[in-house]
């Protein structure tokens, strides 16, 4: 599992375009998105760049947390 920290998140609209976005990388498996928090946890084999650069793309910068 990887634990990004992604700050602007905010409301239902930005959970279902973060995990909609992250459903479309190879490799991704399950997606957490926790707004509370603003974390997203993911697992599967997708780069941790690959991720982090996704959600730049839709306007959601995020650093990475944790990785295991």
């Amino acid at each position: 599992m990887t634990v990004f920290s992604v700050p602007d998140m905010t409301c239902g609209h930005c959970k279902a375009s973060v995990t909609s976005t992250l459903s479309q990388l190879k490799d991704i498996g399950a997606i957490n998105v926790d707004l509370t928090t603003r974390q997203v946890e993911v697992t599967g084999t997708a780069p941790q760049t690959a991720v982090i650069a996704a959600l730049d793309q839709i306007g959601f910068p995020a650093t990475l947390i944790a990785a295991s």
